[in-house]
């Protein structure tokens, strides 16, 4: 009767988030649980990626971005189950008709066994998992990434945020779907104006080297705003991070993006 009642409070809501919806594919919802809503706000704006910082405390797996509350929620809370629950009322796809991943990037805050505890949430809900028929939900671990452990082990479910050093290396656009950087690393432009060429030649240069090497690019603390977003979709950025979920929203659509 308890888990009847669950489901009737938490998981049939959550089937209607995306329906009637197409997401903008370069949509990257930065500190997603941030938001009033977390998750929910990023599908209804039609985000393709959201991230969340967790922590590994007292054998859970907290969503915060420092050091968790004792009402912190949970990962399998805010993201895991209500991402199942969708796929399974929608027929194994986070939007109706779009036939390409969702992005789930988890920033891992602690290190020591976190990587092992994410392993097992996910594994709970295997519709998440990407097969090589299909792939709802692609998951991958920033942050506290233990790299030569997870390679080690192979694809068991979990990717790895790559980082510029990383291209070049071998490593699968499965095991490694996205190269993440400082924003600062690549350029000193803030975005106030509209960009010369020689503003953003360096991330048009990483750009090309991470398409070329089958992954996607995603940088941080880009200047949040239309100017920005605009010159980081003509650089070939496939990811624009924002904490501005409502506004890229309108500015994508506006474009038909």
């Amino acid at each position: 009767m308890k888990l009847k009642l669950w489901f009737l409070l938490v998981c049939s809501p959550v089937i209607s988030w995306t329906q009637g919806l197409f997401p903008h594919p370069n949509a990257h919802a930065h500190n997603d649980y941030e938001h009033a809503h977390p998750l929910k706000d990023a599908l209804k704006n039609g985000f393709i990626s959201v991230e969340a910082d967790v922590y590994l405390q007292e054998g859970q797996l907290l969503v915060s971005h420092d050091k968790p509350s004792k009402n912190a929620r949970t990962l399998e809370t805010l993201y895991l189950a209500p991402l199942d629950s969708i796929i399974k009322a929608q027929g194994e796809a986070i939007y109706p008709g779009y036939d390409k991943p969702f992005y789930l990037m988890i920033d891992c805050k602690t290190a020591a066994g976190t990587y092992q505890a994410i392993l097992k949430a996910v594994a709970k809900y295997p519709s998440l998992l990407c097969h090589p028929t299909k792939c709802p939900v692609r998951i991958f671990l920033s942050g506290n990434r233990p790299l030569d452990e997870m390679v080690k082990d192979g694809y068991l479910g979990l990717g790895i945020d790559g980082r510029p050093d990383d291209i070049g290396k071998g490593y699968s656009s499965e095991m490694m779907p996205v190269i993440s950087d400082h924003f600062g690393n690549w350029s000193k432009w803030k975005g106030l104006a509209p960009p010369s060429p020689e503003d953003l030649s360096k991330i048009k240069d990483l750009a090309q080297r991470v398409h070329a090497d089958g992954k996607k690019l995603r940088l941080w603390a880009i200047p949040d705003n239309e100017t920005s977003w605009k010159a980081m979709q003509a650089t070939g950025v496939d990811f624009v991070n924002t904490d501005h979920l409502e506004e890229l929203h309108l500015f994508l659509t506006r474009k038909g993006l």
